[in-house]
């Protein structure tokens, strides 16, 4: 690690620990050359994750864009951003716990709408809604009379 300051190339490290969140180990160095001390972060690197759309092209996963969906489908809801953060976390851990470096959009799709139902069934519906492009009062009477029997089992 080469150092801020005189660009010397050897450092010691003189504390290390995890960051809040756990995502990343803060270490703290000093210079071998000029002694002064700085800061740096380690963390893990990740392979994206890409999406195949239902056209057929293909994008990053964006996390921030499923978080959208989610919020839009949870307006005027009592849900909290923490518990949809986390939500969004979890699909994505599920997606990297698949060990696919490609996955087709239905599965994000079917893993937001099984976050979303266990959250708050209202927004579940609305996701539904969208998600399945729904073209008729019928189809979406289909969902919530299969929402109502799970619920009664």
């Amino acid at each position: 690690m080469k150092c801020p300051y005189c660009n010397g190339g050897e450092s010691k490290v003189i504390d290390s620990r995890p960051t809040e969140d756990g995502e990343k180990i803060r270490r703290r160095r000093e210079c071998l050359s000029c002694s002064r001390r700085f800061t740096t972060y380690e963390i893990v690197e990740t392979v994206p994750i890409i999406v195949i759309k239902k056209d057929g092209s293909r994008q990053e996963f964006d996390p921030q864009k499923l978080l959208g969906g989610m919020l839009r489908a949870c307006e005027k809801r009592q849900v909290s951003y923490p518990l949809l953060e986390a939500a969004v976390k979890n699909i994505e851990q599920n997606l990297r716990a698949d060990f696919e470096q490609e996955v087709e959009s239905v599965r994000i799709g079917e893993l937001a709408m099984n976050e979303l139902k266990r959250i708050d069934e209202v927004a579940y519906i609305r996701f539904v809604s969208v998600y399945r492009d729904f073209k008729d009062v019928e189809s979406f009477m289909q969902e919530l009379n299969a929402l109502r029997n799970q619920r009664q089992e």
